[in-house]
């Protein structure tokens, strides 16, 4: 379960609020950048406690060298690049454009956050199939 629950965060809030907060009336570039550092600062903590929690099932379930460990690895990594490597370019990039920098175009760590995020959706859908039929 808490695969598809940490699954459902990711495309909720990645796929679906992400996009849309910056079509709402009266959203600007700064608010909503905001209001998307606050989501995904609360959304990767959440990540991570869901992270923890399947390695300790996948490890006292002894499935650590089937294509559930595997899998659960490859979801790690992805969330552990997206909190370590990538969030703090974002948040550089955040910071210049709510300072008043230009922020005409996407950032390249942005792009790279999102290859993540289907990375991690893809590791996380097969998780729960390998998880079902184990």
């Amino acid at each position: 379960a808490v695969t598809f629950v940490w699954l459902g965060m990711v495309c909720a809030i990645s796929f679906i609020e992400a996009p849309l907060k910056f079509r709402a009336p009266g959203i600007t570039i700064p608010l909503g950048l905001g209001i998307g550092r606050l989501v995904f600062r609360a959304l990767n903590g959440v990540e991570t406690v869901w992270a923890v929690v399947l390695i300790a099932t996948v490890f006292v379930g002894s499935f650590a060298g089937t294509g559930i460990g595997i899998a659960l690895a490859v979801a790690v990594v992805a969330l552990a690049i997206q909190i370590v490597g990538v969030r703090p370019a974002l948040t550089k990039r955040s910071d210049a454009v709510l300072a008043g920098g230009d922020h005409s175009q996407r950032s390249h760590a942005h792009l790279v956050y999102v290859g993540f995020e289907i990375v991690k959706v893809a590791a996380l859908i097969t998780l729960g199939v390998l998880t079902l039929t184990a």
